[in-house]
């Protein structure tokens, strides 16, 4: 008669491990979902306004239209975005307020925060929105009317600034532009912190600024360029290109 021996401690401790893991492995292969905010209904909308112009099949950068494209990146878009690096933008909030603004908003950064912090879920396919059409256009940069400011600059004649374009700056350089008016008063304009090559786009304010004769831009170092753009059509219709060609 065959008698069987006792197993050994060690060899009965694998064996509880090994029971124990294959049961947890595939609850670790999903994030418990503690957050009603899906990709499918509020977070592909934000991807879509302010992140597909790069982020897109044939983009500058890779795609995040999908939610299995965009899902193994959850953590990073979270970090990118809470510290300001993604949409790369450029201007510093509140100083100047421009209608072609890339930069997301406090709710929309803190709905992608709450979405990853709750699993990331991916949400109803009836949610879906309708995928962006994207300018193809190449984006103007002939501005024949702009200003080139260098230094500390006075303007001889009044102008009528619609946005600021960096022609030549430093990378890494922070640009803090205001126009001081022959009364005193002074009028922030726009605070590149730290800048970047994706930065040079137009800046466009969302209301044009009346700059008396006389009045002095300050703020664009001497080995610097940055051009004042007077409203006109090539600087419209370059506010919608010029964004979606922005890159890291």
């Amino acid at each position: 008669m065959l008698h069987s021996r006792p197993m050994r401690p060690r060899r009965l401790a694998l064996g509880i491990c090994s029971v124990v893991l294959g049961c947890a492995l595939p609850a670790m292969g999903h994030d418990v979902i503690t957050t009603k905010i899906t990709w499918n209904r509020e977070i592909l909308r934000i991807i879509y306004s302010r992140c597909a112009s790069c982020h897109r099949p044939g983009g500058s950068a890779f795609s995040l239209m999908k939610y299995d494209e965009g899902r193994p990146w959850a953590k990073a878009i979270q970090e990118e975005v809470l510290e300001r690096r993604m949409p790369p933008w450029g201007a510093v909030k509140g100083f100047g307020d421009y209608r072609d603004d890339q930069a997301l908003t406090p709710e929309q950064l803190e709905l992608i925060a709450e979405w990853v912090d709750g699993g990331a879920p991916e949400g109803d396919e009836k949610d879906l929105p309708p995928e962006p059409k994207f300018d193809t256009a190449p984006a103007s940069t002939h501005f024949p009317d702009a200003i080139a400011v260098s230094g500390d600059f006075k303007l001889k004649n009044e102008l009528i600034l619609d946005g600021l374009l960096p022609q030549k700056v430093a990378e890494k350089t922070s640009l803090q532009i205001t126009a001081e008016l022959p009364d005193g008063s002074v009028v922030p304009l726009l605070w590149l912190f730290p800048f970047k090559p994706a930065y040079a786009h137009p800046f466009l304010l969302r209301n044009t600024v009346q700059l008396p004769s006389g009045t002095i831009i300050r703020g664009v170092p001497a080995d610097a360029s940055v051009l004042l753009l007077p409203p006109s059509n090539d600087v419209t219709k370059s506010a919608a290109s010029s964004t979606a060609e922005l890159k890291k």
